[in-house]
């Protein structure tokens, strides 16, 4: 691969970045998006029209709670027009597209740490989406109390942001989870500087 600005003529074509927050995968994202000429850099829940509406609701503060099914079928409602209208036809160009979270979130969050079972989001993934998969995924992982030290430094904070530490300690270790028994997750230490994340990120895209 060569310096910034690289072509496309990668394995990896739909590569998605997971993590909770304040882990830096946002950041990661927007320096592999410019990392590679022509990609395409997105998020979810979000993506489309659609996509962003939900995405409202989903993270809006004023919201207490919402029921960890209605969650569930909110974030594939969001994903299934991100992935028909956006996702598929950037690859069909043969385009790289770059997600900030996509599936792995939905099994960490309302999985992991609201304990929906598996077995249904693994039943409304395969209705929704039938096989299709990212790539490669970047999993940026910290330790809980980092995540809640850069949270609280921002303005301002989604609903997410907002819960408890022992429900993002059972989301981080969902995201572990999957990774253990995923060799398309790649974990990355996300309490070192950003230049050696993205290094590292892009050394492993190159062995593709």
């Amino acid at each position: 691969m060569s310096e910034q600005g690289a072509s496309v003529d990668v394995g990896m074509k739909f590569i998605t970045f997971e993590g909770i927050e304040g882990c830096g995968k946002s950041t990661q994202a927007k320096k592999l998006h410019e990392y590679f000429d022509g990609s395409i850099l997105t998020r979810e829940p979000g993506g489309t029209i659609v996509g962003e509406k939900i995405r409202e609701i989903l993270i809006d503060e004023k919201i207490v709670k919402l029921e960890a099914k209605t969650e569930l079928f909110l974030n594939f409602a969001a994903r299934l027009e991100h992935v028909e209208k956006l996702i598929k036809p950037a690859l069909k160009q043969n385009k790289i597209v770059i997600s900030d979270r996509f599936f792995d979130s939905t099994y960490a969050y309302q999985g992991s740490g609201f304990g929906l079972d598996v077995k249904m989001i693994d039943e409304v993934r395969k209705m929704t989406l039938g096989d299709f998969a990212p790539d490669i995924t970047f999993l940026i992982d910290i330790p809980v109390e980092l995540s809640f030290a850069r949270v609280k430094g921002r303005s301002e904070n989604n609903r997410y942001e907002k819960l408890s530490l022992d429900f993002h300690q059972k989301t981080r270790d969902g995201f572990l989870h999957l990774a253990r028994n995923n060799p398309r997750i790649k974990v990355i230490d996300g309490a070192q500087n950003i230049e050696e994340i993205s290094k590292q990120i892009l050394t492993l895209i190159s062995k593709k």
